[in-house]
């Protein structure tokens, strides 16, 4: 991890970084908007109160199906998509620093991966049941292939690669036989993703499951098919071109992209759990939609007074998001003594400055919201003193 602060010490930086650096186009102010937007629902949906009692939109569809929840993971790798466009761009053009880019590439991708792995290890450290899918774990991986495939290819072939691995999904789900169970199937515990999981990770799965993980194996490869949409879009943004243009297309293309997900959940149904092919074309154009969007008010219209409650979360996305899950571990070690026994400090808190005054769904609720601003002032301070945290 790299902390980055308003006043850093002398640090000579290699010829290479040098070289990207000068070629990296301005920060997209928007583009930092968009994902602060999307880690702050992160923080909302993973943070209630109780589990049982949360409202319908911030719940997971049961199956098959999109909640706004649903929309939070892939507009994060979407965004991921497009960050790699613009970061990547100067070593893009000098071929002979490639390998050296893929390293870095390969070696924050298995950051992401290994901070994942630390969350679900924490606090008990239990390897032989650890799960090892996840949500850092996705983030990490799919960067790493997103990015490499950047570096080595044009638009043309990263348009016939994101076709391939939505189509070629879509096969082995809806046609390739299941060993040992059958017929192609999408029922949660005995579709071809499943199975995969089971054969190759059992016992080291979502908890919940135990037989199959929402960011399981075989679902990944249509997960970086989200990022590379988000590569496209943003080669797209950086074009010398007149932003009404920009924003016009990208708008014409979230709208098709929308309606080929809806058309193609009548035969392949939209599940986040199993990222199908229509659930990467449906809410990736909705990621374009709101990109182009944010784009805009912010970058093109200049309206940026109501900006800074989300850029403060899009400026140290991965930091929050892992922070917002190591504390709750963190205070469930902390035992309270109470009248009615000893309960851990986050139960402790809940029930006595949440429950006690509110129904139970707006006490959940509640609680996430505390987090959300909670967070939003540790954030603020950090973005007041420059200090970002870049893995």
């Amino acid at each position: 991890m790299n902390i980055v602060s308003s006043s850093p010490a002398p640090n000579p930086e290699a010829n290479l970084k040098d070289t990207e650096a000068k070629r990296i186009l301005p920060r997209l102010k928007s583009l930092d908007v968009f994902r602060g937007i999307t880690v702050l629902a992160m923080i909302l949906v993973n943070n209630p109160g109780n589990w049982g009692k949360i409202y319908a939109p911030l719940r997971h569809a049961a199956w098959h199906g999109c909640t706004p929840t649903d929309l939070v993971f892939p507009f994060f790798l979407f965004i991921v998509g497009v960050s790699i466009a613009y970061a990547l761009s100067g070593a893009r053009q000098l071929p002979e620093t490639h390998s050296a880019t893929i390293l870095r590439v390969v070696r924050r991708g298995l950051t992401l991966f290994a901070l994942g792995l630390f969350l679900a290890l924490f606090p008990k450290f239990d390897f032989e049941t650890v799960r090892i899918p996840g949500v850092l774990q996705r983030i990490g991986v799919v960067f790493i292939i997103a990015g490499i495939i950047f570096l080595k290819t044009e638009r043309r072939t990263q348009l016939a690669i994101i076709a391939t691995l939505l189509i070629g999904y879509w096969a082995l789900m809806m046609f390739a036989p299941v060993p040992g169970i059958g017929g192609a199937n999408l029922q949660p515990t005995t579709n071809l993703a499943a199975w995969l999981d089971n054969t190759l990770l059992p016992g080291h799965l979502w908890k919940s499951t135990k037989v199959w993980d929402p960011e399981g194996i075989l679902s990944t490869l249509p997960a970086v098919a989200t990022a590379l949409l988000g590569v496209l879009v943003g080669q797209w943004l950086k074009k010398k071109d007149e932003p009404g243009n920009k924003i016009a297309w990208l708008m014409v293309w979230g709208v098709i992209c929308t309606c080929l997900g809806m058309v193609w959940d009548l035969h392949f149904p939209i599940n986040k759990s199993l990222w199908t092919s229509s659930y990467v074309l449906y809410t990736g154009g909705l990621a374009m939609l709101g990109l182009g969007l944010c784009y805009w008010l912010i970058d093109v219209k200049g309206y940026q007074r109501f900006t800074t409650p989300f850029l403060v979360y899009g400026v140290n996305a991965i930091t929050v998001f892992f922070l917002s899950g190591i504390i709750p571990r963190i205070m469930a070690l902390i035992r309270v003594n109470t009248s009615a026994g000893e309960v851990d400090s986050k139960t402790f808190l809940y029930e006595t400055f949440y429950t006690a005054h509110l129904s139970p769904y707006n006490a959940s609720l509640a609680w996430a919201l505390t987090w959300i601003f909670f967070w939003m002032a540790v954030l603020y301070m950090m973005y007041r003193k420059n200090i970002i945290i870049k893995v």
